[in-house]
C-alpha cells in the first residue's frame, strides 16, 4: 500500500501547538520537560573517565573548546600537537568563512529568549469559575521597538509572563501587548532596561524558497539552555494554523522542533529570521516535518498593530466556494473557453460583501490576478497557491476589486474587506465565558472551548451531531447571534424531572426566538407573567412557575457557592 493511502477506521492527525506543560482541555499537544539523559543515576560501577591531565589540549578537549569558542564568538586556537599554532589562528581570523560564522551566530543566540508564563484558564463547564493554574515555557526573540515576538499559544490566558536572557539567571517580567490568535503569534515588551542591555534586534528576511537551508532556535525539552536543529524547507503553501483555527501562508521544514520551540525564530543562511516555529506533525507515518509562521504573515502583525494600536486580524472573504474544473459545469454556467474561476455557493449574510456578491456567481479575478478553475493563483516560478493568499494579504478595512461573471454578464465589483465572525467562535479571545443561571438550569453560548471542555479533544466525534453541523456548516444571521444551549442543571426540588437536559440548545422563550444569551436573561429577567417556557431542540419544553423559580435560584447559588446568577458581561 501507498504511503499516502487513508488507512480505514482511523481519524487522520493533525499538526500540534508545540509548548512544554500538558494541557488535556485544550487542541494544542503539549509535553512535560523530562530530565535530561545525563542526569540519571545507573546502578554498578560509574563509567572511568579517560585522564587528560597530561595533555590539556587533547583532540576531544579541543574539538569541544572550539565549538563553544564559535557559539559564544570569541577567537580560540586550532590544536597542533597539543601546541597551539598562531599561524592557524591567524589562518581562521582572517579567512571569511570563520568570520560569517561568527557574525551569523552571536546575533541570532543571544536575542533569542526563553519565556515563561502562569496560566490560568477558564472552566468553560463550569463558568463563575476558572481552572488550577498552571506554567509554561517556550522560545521568543527580540526585534525592533524594544518587543519579543513569541507564539499566541505561549502566553494563552495568562496571568503573568517572564522573560529570560541567553546566560542570565535573571528573569524580567512582560507585558503583553498584542495577541493575534488566527496567526498564532504574541508581541511582548519588557520595562526593566536592564533587559535591553546587549540585546540586537533580530533581521527579517525574505520568503525562502524550496530547499533553502533553516535553522531552527529555541528552548525546547531535553535540557535547560538553548538549542540549535537544521534543516531545509520542504513545502510552501497554506497551512492549517491548529491555535488559530485557520488557514494562513505556513512553511514546512524539516528541522526537529519539539515541545518548547514555540516562539523560536528560523534563520536562513545568512543569519536572518525567516519564521516562527510553531506546531508539528506528530503522526506514526511521517517524520521530522515541523512548519513555520512566514515572514508575511509576521509582518502583517506587526503593521496591523503599529497602524491600529491593537491586533486586528486577518481579512476573509465571507464566501462559500466550489471548484469549477469539470467542463459540463462550466458550460451550464456559462462560461467561455477562455474564462476560468470559482462558483460561490453561499455569502456570509453578515460579511460586507453580501450587499454585491450572489450565489452561483463565477469569481474570476481577485484585484486583479485570475483565479484558475481549481482556486489557485500564481505564487512564484513553478508554484501556485489557494487565492485566500491574496486576501489575507490585505487588513480589516482595505478594499478590494472583484470581478465576477453572472448571467453570462462580466461586472466588477469594490468590496470592503473584514474580518470573520463565526456562529460558533473558535477562540474566547481571553474573556470569561458568559452565563446565565434560572431556577439551576445554567445556560451559555457554545464555543469550541466550550465543546472542548464537555468533550475533550476528540469533541468532534463525541459532541452532538447537531452542535457539530452548525460548527462546520451554519452561517450567523446577525452579527450578535449565538447557539445558546442548557449546560446543565443544578438538581434541586424546582426542576424536578429535568435533570438529564444537558447541552441541548434553547431555541424560543415564550414563544419569542432566542437570538443570544444576552437577549434570553433580559427575557426571562424582565418576565412577570406566571409561568417561564423555554423551546428546546428536538421539540422539548421545558415550564417552570415564575414566581418560585425566581426565589429557588438564591438557595440554588448558595448551595454551590456561585457568586452571581449571571456573568458581569449580562449585567451591563
Amino acid at each position: 500500500m501507498g504511503d499516502n493511502k487513508r488507512k480505514r477506521g482511523r481519524k487522520p492527525k493533525t499538526p500540534k501547538t508545540l509548548d512544554t506543560v500538558p494541557n488535556p482541555t485544550n487542541d494544542v499537544d503539549l509535553a512535560d520537560n523530562p530530565s535530561p539523559p545525563h542526569l540519571s543515576r545507573r546502578r554498578g560501577r560509574p563509567k572511568k573517565l579517560p585522564n587528560q591531565s597530561d595533555n590539556p589540549l587533547s583532540p576531544a578537549t579541543t574539538r569541544r573548546s572550539s565549538r563553544t569558542a564559535i557559539e559564544n564568538g570569541v577567537d580560540f586556537a586550532a590544536p597542533s600537537d597539543g601546541v597551539v599554532s598562531s599561524m592557524a589562528l591567524v589562518a581562521m581570523e582572517a579567512d571569511p568563512a570563520w568570520e560569517s560564522v561568527a557574525a551569523r551566530v552571536l546575533p541570532a543566540m543571544d536575542s533569542v529568549v526563553k519565556v515563561f508564563c502562569v496560566h490560568t484558564e477558564p472552566n468553560f463547564s463550569l463558568p463563575w469559575q476558572r481552572k488550577r493554574q498552571y506554567s509554561s515555557s517556550s522560545s521568543g526573540f527580540v526585534i525592533g521597538g524594544r518587543r519579543v515576538l513569541t507564539n499566541a499559544h505561549s502566553v494563552e490566558h495568562y496571568t503573568q509572563v517572564k522573560l529570560k536572557k541567553r546566560g542570565s539567571d535573571t528573569k524580567y517580567l512582560a507585558t503583553v501587548l498584542a495577541i493575534g490568535t488566527e496567526c498564532d503569534i504574541a508581541m511582548l515588551t519588557v520595562d526593566d532596561d536592564e533587559f535591553w542591555q546587549g540585546m540586537l534586534p533580530l533581521e527579517f528576511g525574505g520568503l525562502p524558497t524550496l530547499q533553502d537551508s533553516v535553522t531552527v532556535v529555541g528552548y525546547p525539552i531535553g535540557g535547560d539552555t538553548i538549542s540549535v536543529t537544521s534543516g531545509v524547507v520542504s513545502r510552501i503553501e497554506i497551512l492549517s494554523y491548529v491555535h488559530g483555527s485557520t488557514e494562513l501562508l505556513g512553511l514546512q521544514i524539516d528541522a526537529a522542533i519539539n515541545s518548547g520551540n514555540s516562539g523560536g525564530p528560523a534563520f536562513n543562511d545568512k543569519g536572518k529570521c525567516v519564521g516562527i516555529a510553531f506546531q508539528s506533525l506528530k503522526h506514526e507515518d511521517a517524520e521530522n516535518i515541523g512548519y513555520v509562521i512566514p515572514t508575511p504573515v509576521i509582518t502583517h502583525f506587526i503593521k496591523d498593530y503599529e497602524k491600529n494600536g491593537k491586533y486586528t486580524g486577518f481579512p476573509i472573504l465571507g464566501v462559500e466556494w466550489q471548484k469549477m474544473e469539470n467542463p459540463d459545469l462550466r458550460t451550464a454556467m456559462g462560461m467561455r473557453p477562455n474564462e476560468k474561476g470559482v462558483r460561490i455557493r453561499r455569502v456570509d449574510p453578515t460579511a460586507p460583501e453580501s450587499k454585491v456578491l450572489k450565489p452561483s456567481d463565477i469569481i474570476l479575478s481577485f484585484d486583479g490576478v485570475d483565479i484558475a478553475n481549481d482556486g489557485t493563483v500564481p505564487f512564484r516560478h513553478g508554484e501556485r497557491i489557494a487565492f485566500s493568499y491574496l486576501i489575507s494579504q490585505k487588513y480589516s478595512g482595505d478594499n478590494a476589486t472583484i470581478k465576477i461573471l453572472r448571467n453570462s454578464g462580466v461586472f466588477k465589483f469594490d468590496i470592503k474587506l473584514d474580518s470573520h465572525k463565526r456562529l460558533i467562535p473558535a477562540h474566547s479571545k481571553g474573556k470569561p465565558p458568559s452565563y446565565y443561571i434560572i431556577a439551576g438550569f445554567v445556560f451559555t453560548a457554545v464555543s469550541v472551548p466550550y465543546l472542548r471542555s464537555e468533550y475533550g479533544k476528540d469533541y468532534e466525534l463525541e459532541a452532538p451531531v447537531k452542535l457539530l453541523d452548525k460548527l462546520v456548516h451554519s452561517m450567523p444571521q446577525s452579527p450578535d447571534e449565538q447557539i445558546v444551549v442548557v449546560s446543565q442543571v443544578l438538581v434541586a426540588d424546582i426542576n424536578i424531572g429535568y435533570e438529564e437536559i444537558v447541552n441541548t440548545q434553547v431555541l424560543a422563550f415564550n414563544g419569542k426566538p432566542v437570538k443570544n444569551l444576552k437577549n434570553l436573561a433580559t427575557m426571562v429577567e424582565s418576565y412577570n407573567d406566571e409561568y417561564l417556557k423555554f423551546d428546546l431542540e428536538y421539540d422539548q419544553i421545558v415550564v417552570l412557575r415564575t414566581e418560585t423559580a425566581k426565589a429557588a435560584t438564591l438557595d440554588i447559588l448558595s448551595t454551590h457557592c456561585i457568586p452571581s446568577s449571571m456573568s458581569d458581561d449580562l449585567k451591563s
